[in-house]
C-alpha cells in the first residue's frame, strides 16, 4: 500500500515525488519506510544524478525529524543516561561529529540515533544538515546510477526465469 502511494506520487509529480518520497522516507523514524527501494527502481525512467540529488535533498531535510527529537528531549535523555551521554559527547568532539554524521547518513546504520544524539548534544543545526546532506547525497546518487545500471540486469536475470 505504501509502495503503490509512492508509485503515484512520482508518476504524478517526478522528481517532485522523489523529493517526497525521501523526505517521508528519512523523516518516520519509528516505522521504516522503502524510499531507497524506489529510489533505485525509479533509475529505469528518470535522470540518475538528478535523482539523487532530489532525493539525497529530501532524505536530509527529513532527518531534522530526529534532530528535533533529540533537542526536545535533551533534558530526559541527560536525565536517564546521563553517565552514557557524557562519554558519548567527549567522543563525538573527540573524534568530529561532523564525519560520524556523514557516515551514518551515507549508510544503511541507524542515521536517526545520531540525529536524535546531534539534537540532544546540540550540535550546529547548520553543521548537522551540511553533514546529513553530503551522506544522503552519496547514498541517493549509489542506488540511483545503481538503479540505472542494474536494474535492467535485474530485469533480464528475472525474465529468464519466466
Amino acid at each position: 500500500m505504501v509502495l503503490e502511494f509512492f508509485n503515484v506520487l512520482i508518476k504524478t509529480y517526478s522528481y517532485f515525488g522523489i523529493f517526497l518520497v525521501s523526505l517521508v522516507g528519512s523523516a518516520s523514524i519509528f516505522f521504516p519506510l522503502p524510499s531507497t527501494f524506489v529510489v533505485f527502481a525509479s533509475a529505469l525512467f528518470l535522470n540518475p544524478f538528478l535523482l539523487g540529488l532530489v532525493g539525497g535533498l529530501g532524505a536530509a531535510i527529513g532527518e531534522f525529524t530526529g534532530y528535533g527529537l533529540g533537542v526536545g528531549g535533551r533534558k530526559l535523555i541527560k536525565k536517564k543516561w546521563k553517565r552514557s551521554m557524557n562519554k558519548t559527547e567527549k567522543l563525538f568532539q573527540k573524534y568530529g561529529g561532523f564525519l560520524i554524521i556523514v557516515i551514518f547518513a551515507a549508510t544503511p546504520l541507524p542515521d536517526d540515533i545520531v540525529g536524535i544524539l546531534g539534537g540532544s548534544l546540540r550540535y550546529p543545526i547548520k553543521k548537522f544538515f551540511i553533514a546529513t546532506l553530503i551522506g544522503k547525497l552519496i547514498l541517493h546518487w549509489i542506488l540511483a546510477y545503481g538503479g540505472f545500471y542494474g536494474m535492467s540486469w535485474v530485469l533480464d536475470v528475472f525474465a529468464s526465469f519466466s
